[in-house]
């Protein structure tokens, strides 16, 4: 891609973005730690979805590289497929190459199993192996200097930029010298690339994640070429395709893009990027690829880009993942419908989970009925599962219990139906509250009008994850929450959590902001004195029951 058209494709990206509202931005810092912590799990069951049936197989790859593969002079070709998948790649080699022999790893044992599964798949021609070639060497299966040519098809842009690196040092390793990498991946431009930024999907600078929770980098030519040049790499040759994709029978056309490289091993070690400009290079060309989804494609007509738009950006199925979560606190037993937790990384919805915090309030409020008693409460961002809600309903004078999704709170609808009896069900309303806004407020508030001015007791569980929603969050409490009290005992909100994103300092200054005084707190499993939060375990086991999790409550008054 020549760089004015690089520098144009980047204000088109640019101009996207920025007419998107708050959806395009990054994604927190918490679920970039979960996206990369759960990576091989990510895959693990995308494979388990999709099989082997999710990507083409690759026949192109010998009209692009079928030179390199019959250019052995001598013994057989040794080939290291990373990033295996379900076979794709390799078998259509086997099948056109049939004196190779071939290493395939991937970081998801699922799709090694697959691969083990393949009807072609014969051990003494494939060795495959799960490996996260990150943090695992390859030379623990594959022998030293031993690998003529390494094929990097849609896989390197599944790895973390700052674990590119480790992952060509550890492919060098296997190589002999003069050995080739031949890579394919997505360029920078994909209409892909376009879409997750403006849903607010990206990691990092051209690292997003998908819906699924796989993640995709968008390679530009300087970027790879110093990439592997730092790594003791030549390179041979390079060409960012594009491609206009048109399907017709969902009346689209798409601007697709990916860049194909071939490498070489350098055995002196470093190459600078500047001295390899004189290599043979390409820039794309306008094509125009039809694609009727009602008729075979021909070969010459065949893209493959790894990528399923319905897969990539909607994830609508989740809903129909659930599982039956049994939660018991002292005199409750519920049953609640929850996101399957192998599903859960599907939806951007924190809504449809159950999180730790909620059932270890759960337990306080089953233990200490005084706290909900007699009272107007209010449980904001309560989710799907309402067990805290569900709990205050049995002493409270009534819930309102508060969710700013409305596909959590469906959910959450039939969970209350489902627990509680007529007489509780009827003190439990469910409305829609998204923080900050003034008709959601104003709904709320009006329950609470006929019998007071406000909420007495607000409850927060795991709320406090996100440092953009930490001011509105309190905003909110402050005009919901009742300023005269319930007979002797002042109003509070009551916030409990695992830290993550925020910390005590910002949530207790943007609390102060908004006029709540700190009564008591009990940080990270540690209080400070006698108080409030200490008194409600006394005689109970309750923190015993959740001894492998650290939990923080905050206790105010207005």
């Amino acid at each position: 891609m020549a760089a004015g058209e690089q520098q144009h494709v980047t204000a088109q990206i640019s101009s996207s973005s920025s007419s998107t509202n708050s959806s395009g931005r990054p994604v927190t810092p918490f679920w970039k730690e979960k996206y990369e912590r759960d990576a091989r799990r990510y895959w693990d069951i995308f494979y388990k979805r999709h099989e082997d049936k999710f990507f083409k197989d690759r026949h192109y790859l010998d009209k692009e590289w079928g030179k390199y593969f019959e250019a052995q002079d001598e013994g057989n070709l040794v080939v290291l497929e990373v990033g295996c998948g379900a076979g794709n790649t390799i078998f259509p080699l086997l099948s056109t190459y049939p004196d190779i022999f071939v290493h395939a790893c991937d970081f998801s044992s699922r799709a090694v199993d697959l691969v083990k599964k393949h009807k072609d798949f014969r051990p003494d021609r494939v060795n495959a192996f799960a490996c996260d070639i990150t943090s695992e060497k390859l030379t623990e299966n594959v022998e030293p200097s031993s690998v003529d040519i390494v094929t990097m098809i849609f896989m390197l842009s599944a790895v973390a930029p700052d674990k590119m690196p480790l992952v060509l040092q550890n492919i060098r390793d296997t190589l002999k010298d003069g050995g080739r990498v031949l890579f394919r991946d997505y360029a920078f431009g994909d209409l892909a690339q376009e879409r997750l930024m403006s849903k607010g999907q990206q990691i990092s600078e051209n690292f997003y994640v998908r819906g699924d929770g796989t993640r995709a980098y968008y390679f530009s030519n300087e970027y790879l070429v110093d990439l592997f040049s730092k790594c003791g790499f030549t390179l041979e040759e390079i060409c960012v395709h594009n491609k206009k994709v048109e399907n017709r029978s969902l009346d689209l056309v798409m601007n697709r893009n990916w860049i194909q490289a071939t490498f070489t091993l350098n055995p002196a070690g470093h190459v600078s990027p500047n001295d390899q400009h004189d290599h043979h290079t390409c820039e794309g060309k306008g094509d125009k690829l039809a694609v009727d989804t009602s008729q075979k494609k021909t070969d010459s007509e065949e893209i493959d880009l790894s990528v399923d738009f319905s897969n990539m950006f909607v994830t609508s199925h989740y809903l129909d993942e659930v599982q039956i979560i049994r939660i018991t606190a002292k005199g409750h037993d519920f049953k609640i419908k929850v996101v399957a937790r192998e599903y859960q990384h599907t939806c951007k919805l924190t809504g449809l989970m159950l999180w730790e915090s909620a059932q270890f309030m759960c337990s306080l409020l089953a233990e200490n009925p005084s706290i909900v008693a007699g009272k107007r409460v209010l449980e904001m961002g309560c989710g799907s599962a309402g067990i805290c809600s569900m709990v205050a309903a049995s002493f409270a004078q009534f819930v309102v219990a508060t969710d700013g999704d409305e596909k959590s709170l469906d959910l959450l609808r039939q969970n209350t139906s489902s627990n509680l009896d007529a007489e509780f069900l009827d003190r439990v309303l469910i409305r829609k509250l998204f923080w900050g806004n003034e008709d959601d407020m104003k709904a709320v508030r009006d329950l609470s009008a006929s019998s007071g001015a406000g909420f007495d007791c607000i409850i927060g569980t795991d709320v406090t994850y996100n440092p953009d929603a930490t001011l509105p969050l309190f905003k909110t409490a402050r005009e919901l929450i009742s300023g005269e009290g319930n007979g002797d005992s002042e109003s509070a909100l009551i916030l409990c959590y695992i830290q993550r994103c925020v910390d005590e300092d910002s949530i207790l200054s943007a609390a102060k902001a908004q006029g709540f005084r700190l009564a008591d707190k009990w940080i990270n499993g540690v209080h400070e004195s006698n108080g409030i939060i200490s008194s409600w375990f006394r005689g109970n086991d309750v923190c015993s029951a959740f001894r492998n999790v650290t939990f923080s409550i905050l206790y105010f008054n207005v």
